[in-house]
């Protein structure tokens, strides 16, 4: 089985958001192409499209399907192959770097000092401590070939 093609839409052009995400599932789409994947992921990969492909809806809801398409479709390949796009581990890892230490490390600043007003001091620390953790994920993961040369942005 094959991934099936974007269908072409010369109207979206004019909308620079939408020509954006449209481009953007198109890159998504031509790396899978060249990739070897189970049928049950190309069918997958397959209902995304169409869903994509028979949406006469406005160009608002036609970006927000193309995002939650890909989104569907970058969460599969993630969870049944382990393929991720550039990046993926460090913006994850950001917000939970923010969340797991920066927190905590701000909560301690403001104890230990009597000044509660120095939590948000953890809140870059644990940023910065994410990114670093969540880089290194990526350079493994680009080492062991499991990286899309596609990085995603919203």
């Amino acid at each position: 089985m094959e991934i099936k093609e974007l269908k072409k839409r010369p109207s979206i052009v004019q909308n620079t958001k939408l020509d954006k995400a449209y481009v953007q599932f198109d890159s998504l789409l031509t790396i899978l192409k060249n990739k070897e994947l189970p049928e049950e992921i190309v069918s997958s990969i397959n209902n995304g499209i169409d869903q994509i492909n028979t949406c006469a809806e406005p160009e608002k809801k036609l970006r927000k399907q193309i995002k939650k398409s890909q989104s569907e479709i970058l969460k599969l390949i993630e969870k049944e192959l382990k393929l991720v796009t550039k990046n993926h581990y460090m913006n994850t890892w950001l917000a939970l770097g923010m969340a797991a230490f920066g927190l905590p490390i701000g909560t301690v600043f403001g104890t230990t000092t009597g000044n509660m007003g120095l939590i948000g001091i953890g809140l870059p620390i644990g940023m910065v401590i994410g990114m670093v953790i969540g880089s290194g994920m990526d350079k493994k993961a680009l080492e062991a070939g499991r990286q899309l040369d596609l990085e995603i942005k919203y």
